[in-house]
């Protein structure tokens, strides 16, 4: 009975080990193809890449040939504009400074001058906490309860 079951054991110890030699089986073809795969994928990488790049730089190259465009555009109405118009009425519809185009309204000295933003409240005296102190806008009147005395619900409808 012992040599039946020694004889099954390793009829199922040959089993298994040609099944899992099978699946690990790392056979030249199979790395070849797997390389085969890896090229492939790095070689339409680098093409997805050159084509965003070209892409961007012909985006690049009709950005300028816009802006060219309407620099061009403006001279001509700027110009047209001091030549049809009193000089007056020129320089409100269309200054002849290329760049005047984005300038806002003239700041005021007051305005130019820049102020940093501030991340507290302004204090009435020196003494008073700011808004940025750890007990800020805590009650300091009630009493702090000793630990195990039931506090009284408040009452907040009046």
């Amino acid at each position: 009975m012992i040599w039946l079951v020694a004889i099954g054991c390793l009829a199922i110890g040959v089993v298994v080990g040609v099944v899992g030699a099978s699946r690990l089986n790392n056979s030249p073809s199979r790395v070849r193809e797997l390389e085969n795969q890896i090229r492939g994928l790095k070689e339409n990488h680098r093409e997805y890449k050159d084509s965003v790049s070209d892409h961007f730089s012909m985006t690049a190259e009709l950005v300028q040939h816009m802006t060219e465009s309407y620099r061009e555009m403006y001279q001509h109405l700027a110009s047209g504009a001091q030549d049809l118009c009193s000089s007056e009425v020129a320089n409100k519809l269309l200054p002849t400074d290329s760049d005047a185009v984005f300038d806002n309204n003239p700041a005021s000295e007051e305005e130019k001058e820049l102020i940093p933003p501030r991340d507290y409240a302004a204090k009435q005296s020196p003494d008073q906490k700011g808004a940025l102190a750890e007990d800020f806008g805590i009650d300091k009147t009630r009493v702090a309860k000793e630990p195990g005395e039931e506090s009284e619900p408040e009452n907040t409808a009046s």
